[in-house]
């Protein structure tokens, strides 16, 4: 059975994000938990004829480095996430796409927030203009599937959507993470 929730009470409201505090009985164990509520995201991963990916390159500040990343944002307030991943290649890469297909949502960490990502591929793209918003300072890269993944690999990309996206995109496109071993073609 689904635990019961007891009580909610706000903790914090903000921009980006709320958090609340609720009290919860499962069985015969009552405990409370704190969560993030967040309108969830778009994420994107734009490929294009020549099987290059564009990701931007920012400053985190959480993580207090530049980290190379897939475009993305959080959703508009009921934004269906199609639209807000089309909106989100647009701003920050300056192109459209011609076809965007879903490749998957999950939950960025499930224990304490409530964010959800979805999860798209983007091919035939035309240059179109870059739409940054005030706080967004960022350069775009493009790299191959092979040096994507030899990125992965090595530490360079860090960050969890970025890799889920790449890794999913480019298994779409019959490149695989596992490093090839050229003596066994």
């Amino acid at each position: 059975m689904k635990p019961e929730t007891l009580s909610t009470k706000s903790l914090y409201k903000g921009k980006i994000f709320d958090v609340i505090e609720s009290e919860i009985r499962h069985d015969d164990v009552q405990y409370k938990r704190e969560i993030v509520i967040h309108k969830g995201s778009a994420v994107i991963v734009p490929v294009f004829d020549d099987g290059a990916v564009a990701m931007v390159r920012q400053y985190r500040y959480a993580a207090e480095k530049f980290l190379l990343e897939i475009p993305a944002g959080t959703l508009n307030q009921d934004e269906d996430p199609k639209i807000g991943a089309i909106r989100e290649l647009e701003e920050e890469i300056g192109v459209r796409a011609g076809k965007v297909e879903k490749l998957s949502e999950f939950y960025v960490s499930p224990g304490f927030l409530t964010e959800k990502m979805h999860l798209y591929l983007a091919t035939e793209l035309t240059e179109s203009k870059q739409r940054l918003e005030e706080d967004e300072i960022l350069s775009i890269e493009r790299h191959s599937f092979p040096e994507v993944f030899d990125l992965i690999r090595s530490g360079e990309i860090e960050d969890a959507k970025t890799i889920i996206g790449l890794v999913m995109a480019g298994a779409r496109f019959g490149h695989v993470l596992a490093r090839r071993d050229p003596k066994m073609s």
